[in-house]
C-alpha cells in the first residue's frame, strides 16, 4: 500500500484535483508540497495536528515539505470559518510567532538541505506593488466566482471588508510564487480552504499554461481541525508553557467516545492493522483507546519522558495509584488563609484555573468543580488547613482541568 492509499484509509483526504497524477507522484516520493500556517499566535495548537502529522507522513515517504509561514497573509487574516474580522497584528508580533512555529515544527519534520524547507510569504508579498499585482494576476480572478466561494458566503450577511476580500488572491499568489521559484507542485490544506486553494491552481494554469502541473488536495477537516468533533480546538497549545504536558495528555484522554478511534487513525503513527483491531472496542476498552491516543500524541509533541509523567499523573487521578508529582501544582501560603480557611473559588482564582470569581461561581453552581472527588456544593465552600493532612488537595474543574494545591 502506498502513502496515498494510507492517507485515504486513515480518513484524511476530502477533495483532490487530478487524483491519478497526485497518487502517482505522492507514492513515488516526487511531490514537493506546501502547507500554510498563518502566525496568529505564538504557538501552534492541537488544531494544527493534522497538518503537522501529514507533513511528517509524506516526508517519511520521500516527499519534500515546504512549511509556508504566513508572515504576509497574517497581516490581512483569513476570513474562512469566521464571522468577524481577525485582530490585526504588528510585523514584530508576526515575526516572533513565526519563530515559535518553527521550533515546534522541528519536532515533526526534518529541515535541512534536500529536506523540508521553511519560507515566509512576507518575503514576497510585502514588497509587491499594488498596481503591478492587479495587472499581473487580477485579471485571472472573477469577482462573481469569488463571491460564490464558501469562505466568503458566511461573511456576506455581517459584512466582508475589501481588506479581507484580497486574502484569496494573496493565498493564490503564494502557490504561484512557490511553483515558479521553488518547484512546488502540490498544496495541502483544510477542506474549508478549497476555494482559496483552487484559486492558486487556476492562477498557475492561466499564467503558465495548461501543461503546468499544479495540484491541490484538501484534508477532511477545516484549517483548525474542528471537524474532528470537540477534539482539536484552539485552546490547547503545543507550547508547554501555555498547555502543560499533563493538561495536553488530559485533553486527549477526555475526547468523546465517538471521536477517539477517528483521532487515533488520523493523528497517530500506529499501524493501521493495529488500529483496525480497535474498531470493535466498546465500554472500558474505549478508555484504553483514549489512553493510547493521549500517550501517543503527548509523546509526539513533548517527548516520551513527559508522556510517561503525564500518564502517571493521570493514573493518580483516575485509579488512586501513581505519582501526583507530575500534575500542575499551585502552592498556597499561610497568608492566603483566614482563620484557617479559604474559599475554593479563591483558590481557583489564585491558581489561574479561572479568570474571575464570577466564572468560578457559575462553574460551582453547575456542578463542575470538585475537591478530592467531592463536588463543591456552593461558591462559599472552603478548604481548611486540616484538609491538607496528606500535603495537598486536588481540585478538578470540568472533566479536563486538574490542579494539585499544596501548602
Amino acid at each position: 500500500m502506498g502513502i496515498y492509499e494510507e492517507l485515504q484509509q486513515r480518513g484524511l483526504i476530502a477533495q483532490v484535483t487530478n487524483e491519478e497524477e497526485i497518487r502517482e507522484m505522492v507514492n513515488a516520493g516526487k511531490a514537493k508540497f506546501y502547507i500554510g500556517f498563518d502566525c496568529t499566535a505564538d504557538s501552534l495548537t492541537a488544531g494544527h495536528f493534522m497538518a503537522l502529522t501529514l507533513m511528517k507522513r509524506l516526508q517519511q515517504a520521500g516527499n519534500q515539505p515546504i512549511a509556508l509561514i504566513g508572515g504576509g497573509t497574517t497581516m490581512i487574516g483569513d476570513p474562512s470559518g469566521r464571522t468577524d474580522m481577525r485582530k490585526m497584528l504588528t510585523r514584530e508580533d508576526i515575526d516572533h510567532n513565526a519563530e515559535c512555529f518553527r521550533k515546534q515544527m522541528e519536532k515533526f519534520i526534518e529541515f535541512g538541505e534536500g529536506k523540508a524547507i521553511m519560507v515566509n510569504n512576507a518575503d514576497w508579498l510585502l514588497d509587491l506593488n499594488y498596481v503591478e499585482v492587479l495587472r499581473e494576476v487580477g485579471t485571472c480572478f472573477s469577482v462573481n466566482n469569488m463571491l460564490r466561494a464558501e469562505c466568503y458566503k458566511q461573511r456576506m450577511e455581517k459584512g466582508l471588508s475589501f481588506f479581507e476580500f484580497n486574502y484569496m488572491i494573496m493565498q493564490s499568489y503564494d502557490f504561484y510564487y512557490l511553483f515558479k521559484n521553488y518547484g512546488c507542485n502540490m498544496q495541502f490544506g483544510g477542506d474549508d480552504q478549497w476555494s482559496n486553494m483552487l484559486g492558486g491552481t487556476e492562477l498557475i494554469r492561466k499564467k503558465l499554461g495548461k501543461d503546468a502541473h499544479a495540484m491541490t488536495i484538501t484534508l477532511l477537516t477545516d484549517s483548525n481541525g474542528k471537524k474532528m468533533g470537540k477534539t482539536a480546538g484552539n485552546a490547547v497549545w503545543l507550547d508547554p508553557n501555555k498547555t502543560s504536558p499533563f493538561e495536553f495528555y488530559q485533553y486527549w484522554r477526555n475526547v468523546d467516545d465517538a471521536d477517539v478511534l477517528k483521532c487515533i487513525r488520523m493523528l497517530t503513527f500506529l499501524p493501521l492493522e493495529e488500529i483496525n483491531k480497535m474498531d470493535s472496542w466498546q465500554g472500558s476498552e474505549l478508555n484504553k483507546a483514549k489512553e493510547i491516543l493521549a500517550f501517543e500524541l503527548t509523546k509526539l509533541v513533548h517527548g516520551e519522558d513527559e508522556a510517561l509523567k503525564a500518564q502517571e499523573g493521570a493514573k493518580a487521578l483516575f485509579s488512586g495509584a501513581g505519582n501526583t508529582d507530575n500534575m500542575p501544582t499551585f502552592a498556597l501560603s499561610a497568608d492566603d488563609f483566614t482563620d484557617g480557611k479559604i474559599q475554593i473559588n479563591e483558590i481557583m482564582l489564585k491558581a489561574g484555573m479561572i479568570a474571575s470569581k464570577g466564572e468560578g461561581r457559575r462553574l460551582i453552581e453547575q456542578g463542575g468543580v470538585s475537591v478530592d472527588d467531592v463536588k463543591v456544593a456552593t461558591p462559599f465552600d472552603t478548604a481548611s488547613l486540616s484538609d491538607f493532612d496528606k500535603g495537598y488537595i486536588i481540585i478538578k474543574k470540568g472533566k479536563k482541568v486538574f490542579y494539585k494545591i499544596t501548602l
